[in-house]
C-alpha cells in the first residue's frame, strides 16, 4: 500500500514536471520544419558530432523514463506476468509522449518530432527491464517473511491459549487422585486429633 500511494505521487509529479518542460513556449528566432519521418531525427542529431549527439539522444531517452518504474508503482501489483508488465508500462510511456507531441503544436516555438516519440518509448521500456523486475522480487520477499512471521505468531499464541503453556510437575498415575482425596477430606472434616500417648503404672 506504501508503494503504491508513494509511486501515485511521484506520478503525478513527474507528469507535471514533464508538461512544464515540454508545454513551454520557447522564445527562438527560428525553429525547425516538424519531422516525421522516423529516424530522421537520429540521424541528423549523429551528424552533429558525438558529444552533441549524445546530449540530444540522452534528453530523449531520460524525459519519460521514470514512467518505467513509476507506472508499475502505482498500480502495486507484484504477482504478474514480467512480460505483460513491460508492455502495458511502454504502451502507457508512447501514448504519453504521444500526447505530448501532438499538444506541442499549439505551443509556440515547440517542434513535432516523431523521434522523440521513440526515444521516449524506449527509455521507458529500457527503464521497466533494469528497475522493476529485481524491484519486484525484492517487495515480494519482504511480503512473504512478513507473513510467514504473523503465522508464526498466530501459531504460537494460539497455542498459549490452548494451554499449552509451560505445567508443573507430573505425578504418578494414581499419587494425584489420591493426595487430591486426602486434600478434600481434609478440607471438609477438619484436621484428625491426636491421642498422646500416657505411659503405665507397674
Amino acid at each position: 500500500m506504501v508503494v503504491r500511494v508513494t509511486g501515485f505521487f511521484l506520478l503525478v509529479a513527474h507528469l507535471l514536471l514533464v508538461a512544464w518542460v515540454g508545454l513551454r513556449p520557447r522564445d527562438v528566432a527560428w525553429v525547425t520544419a516538424p519531422n516525421t519521418v522516423p529516424l530522421a531525427g537520429l540521424r541528423a542529431d549523429l551528424a552533429l558530432g558525438g558529444a552533441a549527439a549524445a546530449r540530444l539522444i540522452a534528453e530523449g531517452l531520460l524525459l519519460l523514463a521514470p514512467l518505467g518504474v513509476l507506472l508499475p508503482m502505482a498500480d502495486g501489483r507484484l504477482d504478474v506476468s514480467g512480460w505483460g508488465s513491460l508492455l502495458r508500462t511502454t504502451a502507457a510511456g508512447a501514448l504519453v509522449s504521444l500526447a505530448l507531441e501532438l499538444l506541442q503544436t499549439a505551443v509556440p516555438g515547440q517542434v513535432v518530432d516523431v523521434d522523440s516519440v521513440l526515444l521516449n518509448t524506449a527509455g521507458v521500456a529500457l527503464a521497466h527491464l533494469l528497475f522493476v523486475p529485481a524491484g519486484r522480487v525484492l517487495l515480494r520477499r519482504r511480503s512473504r517473511a512478513r507473513q510467514a512471521g504473523v503465522s508464526a505468531g498466530g501459531g504460537r499464541g494460539a497455542t498459549l491459549a490452548r494451554g499449552g503453556g509451560p505445567r508443573g510437575p507430573v505425578l504418578p498415575r494414581g499419587e494425584g487422585s489420591r493426595g487430591a482425596t486426602l486434600l478434600r477430606n481434609e478440607g471438609s472434616q477438619g484436621a484428625t486429633p491426636t491421642i498422646s500417648r500416657v505411659p503405665l503404672a507397674r
